[in-house]
């Protein structure tokens, strides 16, 4: 059983910081992909950013320049610092995880429960 915790949400005032954690618990072979999604109210969620396990980023391009995405491979964690927060940064942020099993499986993805973040202008 594989377990995502995403912990560091909060309320925040615009050109404010926060800096959330995910955390990976559980059995598993290999960590290959993290990343960050977000969903705000009555909107579809939406890609933030990725980090693989080498440590390459991509991050969606209302975020490029503000947030940075990042990776601690022994405590199978990932982060995410937000700085200059806007209030449309607002919504329930969600890290997933690709997990692979087993010596011989393919990589399956998991998501944690999410964190809310509100921006307030």
């Amino acid at each position: 059983q594989v377990h995502l915790v995403e912990s560091g949400g909060g309320l925040v005032q615009t050109g404010g910081s926060l800096r959330l954690s995910c955390a990976a618990s559980g059995s598993f072979f290999r960590l290959n992909n993290m990343g960050w999604y977000r969903q705000a109210p009555g909107k579809q969620r939406e890609f933030v950013a990725q980090i693989t396990s080498a440590g390459s980023t991509n991050y969606a391009d209302s975020v490029k320049g503000r947030f940075t995405i990042s990776r601690d491979n022994a405590k199978n964690t990932v982060y995410l610092q937000m700085n200059s927060l806007k209030p449309e940064d607002t919504g329930v942020y969600s890290c997933n995880g690709d997990f692979v099993l087993g010596w011989n499986t393919n990589a399956a993805k998991y998501w944690g429960q999410g964190t809310q973040v509100t921006v307030s202008s």
